[in-house]
């Protein structure tokens, strides 16, 4: 949990939750998991269970004490609709973004199914922000899901984009981040798959953000595409 965050596309990162397990292969080499268990049996330290699921109610009200308005990613080291993370706990942090009316609150989750079954019994604040993590064409029937939540801002994570996605269905959805993978066993993403994405955003005017090309260098690598940055954000919207 942290009030600065050196992801691109956020200000802030708050873990009500930590832990998580792997649904499908965008999982297989999973950044917070790499990074939790190097803790794991270090006395005292936020990670000392490694990257078993457990809740941590002692930081919900963590975003209430930052004053400064600023994008916030819920649970980047965890699931926030993992299926062991109880409804009524789902209730008490959408409850703390309600509260937290300066802040825009951005929730990732690749369970969009349990998403959808959750949210439908929540009236969504209008400054809570719910996408789906897309990895490859076979599991774009989460952006269907997606579509079913009444968020202000419906957003996809394409990180790490593992293969081509065609006919990506935008409709109803407000901004896309693409990504590929970092690290010593990054799969590689092909240029065309991205330009792919971006020019489908540009035929639908959704807001296009190019996070990084990846790799084991990924610094190095860098966030260029085709001359230049892209760094498009999403206005907010209504349902």
């Amino acid at each position: 949990m942290a009030d600065r965050s050196a992801i691109e596309w956020t200000d802030a990162t708050w873990n009500p939750v930590r832990g998580c397990t792997k649904v499908s292969p965008g999982c297989k080499h999973c950044y917070a998991e790499t990074f939790a268990e190097r803790f794991r049996g270090v006395p005292g330290h936020p990670f000392e269970q490694g990257f078993d699921l457990r809740l941590v109610p002692e930081a919900l009200e963590l975003p209430l004490s930052w004053k400064a308005s600023r994008r916030v990613f819920v649970n980047s080291m965890s699931d926030l609709f993992h299926e062991k993370v109880p409804a009524a706990y789902i209730r008490r942090v959408f409850e703390v973004i309600r509260q937290a009316e300066q802040h825009q609150f951005q929730i990732l989750t690749k369970r969009s199914e349990r998403m959808v079954e959750v949210c439908s019994a929540i009236k969504l604040p209008p400054n809570a922000w719910l996408g789906v993590s897309v990895e490859n064409q076979k599991y774009t029937s989460r952006v269907a899901d997606l579509r079913r939540v009444k968020a202000s801002v419906r957003f996809l994570s394409i990180e790490p984009l593992l293969g081509p996605i065609e006919n990506l269905r935008l409709s109803g959805i407000h901004w896309v981040i693409v990504g590929g993978e970092s690290g010593h066993h990054a799969r590689p993403m092909d240029p065309e798959w991205v330009r792919s994405i971006r020019d489908q955003c540009a035929q639908a005017n959704v807001p296009f953000f190019f996070k990084q090309w990846g790799g084991t260098r990924k610094k190095l690598a860098g966030r260029v595409l085709d001359g230049r940055t892209w760094d498009e954000m999403p206005m907010e919207h209504a349902g």
